[in-house]
């Protein structure tokens, strides 16, 4: 009995042994589960949070309406000084002016208006925060020093003779600028200068140090420099092509890294990701593209999404979208938005993934035409908006604006004034 006791003992751990073993993984694997859930969760709330933020933006300030209404076509501020924050906006109008603004008030400084041509951007300057700049249809590029009263510029960039510049930046390092010119008979340039010296205003005029010739056949409608390397830029022209360059080599051929397609003409275009190894653009048949480079010398594609019409990707609910004006990169959340409208003046923000785009939530009450400009601070979270409707907003996460110094200030004087209706801050969200 004590030997065949014995030898079943033996029997039912040489059975059973791979079924303990089972358990004991299965307990391990138990035991870390709920931290791998959790860590999960905690990083799907991360970015979450950011899109909740985003869907929170309402009115903290509205300017107050100069004599003279016009379309707000582009919007800049000035990088912080320091420890500082941003002081200054600088918004482009299609009355060839540009208007400069306490950032935190909204309240005007001042205007410069001695412009011949079109004003293409407005770009303030990276290691001075007095400085900003503007393209012109005349083949300059002006500087101005905001500190001055006079309207004359500090600087003058001249390009070549033929140039018709209709977009422009300046590099993080305030040593390159560089514009992009319209397509004259068969040329199409972009026209490169030295910028150094701003800050001190060493010359009052200079001209290009060189051209990239050969590498767009229409106008070049967009020019974005690297966030943090002074050395990379992207470019989108009508032809359809995003091209990313190092000015750093001897020529163009070996400046061109990439070539990207987006079978439409370019209206807007940006960097993002970590290290901002992504470029993306939207197009005016609103298109959206966005890519990779870092996979450039891998086997990986380097498109992320192609979405051909926005429109029709994304539908509010009891709304619609009807252009698409541009893009953010939110740094903190890793995450890419796209901002969008109607011609009533709603916003909309769309995030994007790989998977494709959704709806984050919906900005109302604020314009009562189509937005065309917008400057996102991440200092604070908050978000600068132009329209057609002459209005700068901005919009920062839970504000309240009060309504009787806002009615106070609007004086109707005008057709573009008369379409001006003063709403109260609202929101429309949905659930992805």
């Amino acid at each position: 009995d004590v030997i065949a006791g014995f030898l079943y003992a033996i029997l039912i751990l040489v059975v059973f042994h791979p079924v303990v073993d089972l358990i004991d993984n299965f307990n391990l694997t138990y035991k870390y589960a709920p931290l791998i859930i959790i860590r999960t969760a905690f990083e799907m709330t991360a970015v979450e949070k950011i899109e909740e933020q985003l869907a929170s933006l309402s009115i903290a300030k509205r300017s107050t309406l100069l004599e003279e209404p016009a379309y707000l076509l582009d919007i800049d501020i000035s990088k912080p000084a320091q420890s500082e924050s941003s002081r200054f906006v600088a918004v482009s109008c299609s009355n060839k002016s540009i208007r400069v603004y306490n950032k935190e008030t909204l309240s005007f400084l001042r205007e410069y208006n001695n412009h011949p041509g079109i004003l293409n951007g407005v770009r303030f300057g990276h290691t001075c925060d007095s400085t900003v700049f503007s393209a012109c249809s005349d083949g300059t590029v002006k500087c101005w020093d905001i500190r001055l009263s006079t309207q004359k510029a500090v600087q003058v960039f001249h390009g070549y003779p033929s140039n018709i510049l209709i977009s422009f930046d300046i590099n993080c390092s305030d040593t390159i600028l560089c514009a992009g010119t319209e397509k004259v008979e068969k040329d199409t340039f972009l026209v490169f200068w030295d910028a150094r010296g701003i800050a001190n205003c060493t010359s009052t005029s200079k001209e290009p140090l060189g051209v990239y010739s050969e590498s767009h056949n229409d106008d070049i409608t967009k020019i974005c420099f690297h966030p943090i390397e002074p050395n990379l830029v992207v470019s989108g022209s009508t032809d359809g092509l995003v091209n990313v360059f190092d000015i750093n080599k001897d020529n163009e051929d070996d400046a061109l890294i990439s070539t990207c397609n987006s079978d439409s003409s370019v209206s807007f275009i940006g960097w993002s990701g970590k290290d901002y190894k992504q470029v993306y653009c939207v197009t005016h048949d609103e298109g959206f593209c966005w890519w990779d480079i870092a996979r450039l010398d891998t086997e990986d594609p380097i498109t992320l999404l192609h979405v051909v019409d926005v429109r029709e990707a994304v539908r509010p609910e009891n709304d619609s979208l009807h252009y698409l004006v541009g893009g953010l990169y939110h740094e903190k959340a890793d995450k890419l938005f796209l901002i969008g409208g109607t011609s009533r003046g709603n916003i909309h923000l769309v995030s994007c993934s790989t998977d494709g785009l959704s709806l984050v939530g919906t900005l109302c009450g604020g314009h009562s035409a189509p937005v065309r400009s917008f400057c996102w601070n991440l200092t604070d979270e908050s978000l600068l908006t132009g329209g057609e409707d002459a209005q700068l907003l901005l919009w920062k996460p839970g504000a309240a604006e009060r309504a009787l110094a806002k009615k106070a200030s609007m004086k109707i004087a005008s057709s573009v004034q008369k379409r001006v209706r003063v709403h109260k801050s609202s929101l429309k969200s949905r659930k992805r």
